[in-house]
């Protein structure tokens, strides 16, 4: 139950941000819900004047369609069949009393009689607003679909029927197909309305955005509650709930983390007879809990084919998140064009040591990973509360361990760009896979390196071998992908063997030495093609069968190089003695067909990255 405790707690902790709308970054808006209250996404925005009469409507844009509304437990879990009306927005059959009128449904009848019903309780207690009296005035006549059709929002046939579906048989009504056609994605019966008093005061909220309005059914609704019980999060005795929530990831999702309504199934059955016998949690928390954990995944979570992965602190949203890379990290001022990963550790720590100055007595980072497995349930995959040092600690030590130069393209420029980084998890999966990878594995490579970022465990195996496999085939992949596949699998390989990214001339490991090699005859090469020749070297050829059979290869790799050495003559001196350097420093036995490990990479990295760099430097 930790989990749920210290969502609940970051919900106390950020009471002054309820109903506060913020906007993500592809302009979809979000909330930290009241309690009481879900969201929905509506399609339809109906106008209500202060009288009690239609004033206008208009169908709704993606963008702006998601909405605060009132919700009861037996609305928050209510399923097709079951009449479990929201409280004031909902579908047309709920809330259009002249549904049945012009669709034939007379079982919409009884969805109108019990939202009508409850909306009356709840405009006639003593918690009610003049804003909700004008909904309930206007509701009650029934017109709601006459007046709708009446604006050109709903379409009626020559008969007076609802047109449920556009055909083009009803073209000669209007040429162009109505927005609400292109906005619902089903039927009518699907269509949510929200609605608004009119006021010509344009900074007067919305409903769905008025404090008076959140409060008054959080005051109306905690008369309806069912009767205290021990809450096994808060220990305290409140009124319980076993109806949970729902629209977890997102408004249109179903499954719930915590259920008890399989009275049939196995459930509960065998141990308990009543699922509250299990645990009960009391509504307050269950409200809070669920909806800070909505407004987190929206503000900062991150969603990978529906698998959640967020990281908080329950009083503080600037937690440093290992899903991205370091250079996000606020302040970080290192240049990028620095090339030894000593600067690199050096600005990681300073900015890290900045998220430290605002520790309190408890400061503790969540890390959260949610999957659905069927439609209806959603679990906790993995939860951990960290001691915040301890938790910039062991980022610090990922980013500075798993590092290399990272390569990538700049497709507006057309050209790469190098800075020493980490790569994120998800480059990662990019690198073990390759860039068309799906998000099932890039969801599970990501949960299978949290354990490596969290707890300093090994890089498992595979992934390492994956990603050595994918560097050592360059001509399987665009140059600017084996590139970055190549400072991937450097960055992998060498969080276990822990080389400096400079090359280590000093260094008598065969692998590393067998890279050097492949280095140099790749360098050389391509400095004898000309200008406009782009084609890859022999050893880029050879790179694949290289790694599995170095001795055998390396022996075809130099017999292709001497047309190339010929070529540039004296230019090709210092290269030639340096392939003799390198291959005097391999010992005799070690000159073998033994497959090479992923240091070998390190070497080839290292060694050609010196190459051009010396070559720069004497060009300028």
């Amino acid at each position: 139950m930790s989990w749920l405790l210290n969502l609940y707690e970051t919900y106390e902790a950020n009471l002054d941000r309820v109903g506060e709308v913020e906007q993500k970054r592809n302009g979809q808006e979000y909330t930290l819900i009241p309690i009481s209250h879900t969201t929905q996404n509506a399609h339809i925005e109906v106008e209500i004047t202060e009288d009690g009469h239609f004033h206008s409507a208009r169908v709704l844009d993606k963008n702006e369609s998601n909405t605060l509304i009132p919700c009861t437990e037996d609305a928050s879990s209510r399923s097709g069949s079951k009449v479990a009306p929201y409280p004031l927005h909902d579908k047309l059959p709920y809330v259009a009393g002249d549904f049945s009128t012009y669709t034939g449904n007379s079982k919409s009848d009884r969805s109108f009689d019990a939202y009508i019903k409850q909306l009356g309780e709840w405009a006639n207690s003593a918690y009610s607003t003049s804003t909700l009296k004008s909904v309930f005035q206007y509701l009650q006549k029934k017109t709601l679909i006459k007046d709708l059709a009446d604006a050109r929002i709903l379409w009626t046939d020559s008969k007076g029927s609802l047109i449920d579906k556009w055909e083009k048989k009803y073209e000669e009504l209007s040429p162009q197909k109505p927005d609400i056609f292109s906005a619902l994605p089903g039927s009518m019966d699907g269509a949510f309305i929200r609605f608004n008093v009119y006021s010509p005061d344009s900074d007067s909220p919305k409903i769905w955005r008025d404090p008076d309005m959140y409060q008054s059914f959080i005051s109306y609704y905690k008369d309806q509650l069912s009767e205290p019980d021990f809450c096994y999060v808060t220990g305290q005795v409140k009124p319980v709930t076993e109806r949970h929530a729902n629209k977890i990831r997102n408004a249109g999702d179903k499954a719930k983390i915590i259920s008890s309504n399989d009275n049939s199934g196995f459930t509960f059955r065998g141990r308990f007879s009543k699922s509250h016998e299990v645990a009960s949690v009391s509504y307050d928390v269950s409200q809070k809990a669920h909806n800070a954990l909505k407004w987190l995944i929206n503000r900062q979570g991150k969603v990978i084919d529906e698998r959640v992965f967020l990281i908080w602190e329950n009083n503080q949203n600037n937690t440093p998140d290992f899903f991205d890379d370091p250079f996000s990290l606020e302040p970080f001022v290192v240049e990028k064009k620095a090339f030894t990963n000593k600067e690199f550790a050096k600005e990681v720590s300073k900015a890290l040591d900045g998220y430290r100055s605002d520790l309190d007595i408890k400061s503790e980072v969540n890390i959260l990973i949610l999957d659905a497995a069927t439609t209806g349930r959603l679990a906790v995959l993995y939860y951990r509360n960290l001691d915040k040092n301890l938790y910039l600690d062991r980022l610090k030590a990922w980013y500075t361990t798993c590092l290399w130069y990272q390569s990538f393209y700049k497709k507006e420029e057309k050209r790469s760009i190098q800075v020493i980084g980490t790569p994120v998890p998800k480059d990662i999966a990019f690198g073990c896979f390759g860039s068309k990878v799906n998000d099932k594995i890039i969801k599970s490579v990501v949960e299978r390196l949290s354990p490596c970022i969290l707890d300093g465990k090994k890089i498992p195996t595979d992934l390492i071998r994956n990603a050595v496999t994918r560097a050592s085939n360059p001509l399987s992949m665009d140059t600017w992908e084996w590139e970055k596949t190549l400072s991937i699998a450097c960055a992998l390989v060498n969080k276990e063997e822990r080389y400096e990214m400079s090359l280590d001339v000093e260094s008598q490991d065969r692998d590393y030495l067998f890279g050097r090699l492949l280095a140099i005859a790749d360098v050389l090469e391509r400095r004898a093609l000309a200008n406009n020749e782009s084609r890859p070297t022999n050893a880029m050829r050879y790179m694949t069968a290289f790694s599995k059979h170095p001795l055998r290869t390396w022996k075809v790799i130099q017999e292709l190089l001497q047309p190339y050495q010929i070529r540039l003559g004296s230019n090709a001196t210092y290269l030639t003695k340096l392939i003799d350097e390198v291959a005097s420093k391999i010992d005799f036995s070690d000159f073998n067909n033994q497959p090479l490990s992923g240091k070998y990479l390190l070497g080839f990295y290292s060694q050609r990255h010196e190459l051009y760099k010396k070559k720069e430097s004497v060009t300028n």
